[in-house]
């Protein structure tokens, strides 16, 4: 099903898993608005490969821990291409990797507060539109660290594992004006933001995956997709591992 008509924000979308997002809901009809931090470069080539490839798009810098800042982003989607139908909450928000013995508490604070007050601000931003026109779609991007963890994630488990809860009680209180609220949970994902984690660890990892290889970004924005088309109408509050098989539910 396409997403003819459909406008849809991608926080984090200049590269990566936003990246791949942005472009397979723009290929699909969705109208996007590219978001972006600091790397402007980047967000200006993921958006020319929108356009290159027909769709219809727009880049919006703006830093999503910022409630201001994510208002003036929606105001000009709205202004530009339409009132927002799909928000992706996928913007990375980096942490320390370290024991819990060793890990100080402010960096453990910064990666709470930054996960939810992203998705907390984006959701609030959208929520009322779609309120109003009885219809929405939000997709939260957590991670298979949430409900499996590792050693030196705690601050990355613990945040994702809030971002989980919170989708559920969206989901929950949403529902019933027609907003689905789902999770999707990458697992070890080739992107930037894995670059520089041992690649023995990425074989070994690939290794003990059923499909025997890591993910791309490609594999998390198709159920992405899944999640905003009407293929999933009826599906909200769900918790979707895209892993490989390394978490099975």
């Amino acid at each position: 099903m396409s997403l003819n008509g459909k406008v849809a924000i991608v926080t984090g979308s200049s590269r990566g898993i936003g990246a791949a997002t942005a472009r397979l809901l723009g290929q699909n009809g969705a109208k996007v608005t590219v978001n972006y931090t600091k790397d402007r470069e980047a967000g200006a080539r993921t958006l020319g490969e929108i356009e290159k490839a027909g769709g219809t798009a727009i880049l919006v810098q703006a830093d999503v821990t910022d409630y201001d800042q994510v208002k003036a982003m929606v105001e000009k989607t709205e202004r530009d291409l339409g009132a927002v139908d799909i928000l992706v909450n996928n913007a990375n928000m980096s942490f320390p990797i370290m024991p819990f013995v060793k890990f100080p508490w402010e960096g453990f604070e910064q990666k709470l507060l930054h996960e939810m007050k992203a998705s907390f601000y984006c959701c609030q931003a959208v929520v009322n539109g779609m309120i109003e026109r009885g219809q929405g779609c939000i997709v939260n991007i957590s991670s298979g660290l949430s409900r499996v963890p590792g050693p030196g994630f705690i601050a990355h488990t613990s945040a994702k594992s809030a971002l989980d809860a919170f989708s559920k009680a969206l989901a929950l209180e949403l529902g019933p004006y027609g907003i689905r609220v789902n999770v999707v949970a990458p697992g070890l994902t080739v992107t930037d933001a894995t670059a520089n984690q041992p690649e023995e660890m990425k074989a070994a990892i690939a290794s003990r995956t059923p499909l025997r290889r890591l993910g791309q970004p490609e594999d998390i924005a198709g159920a992405v997709l899944f999640y905003c088309t009407d293929w999933s109408r009826f599906v909200t509050g769900t918790y979707m591992p895209v892993c490989g098989g390394t978490q099975m539910i």
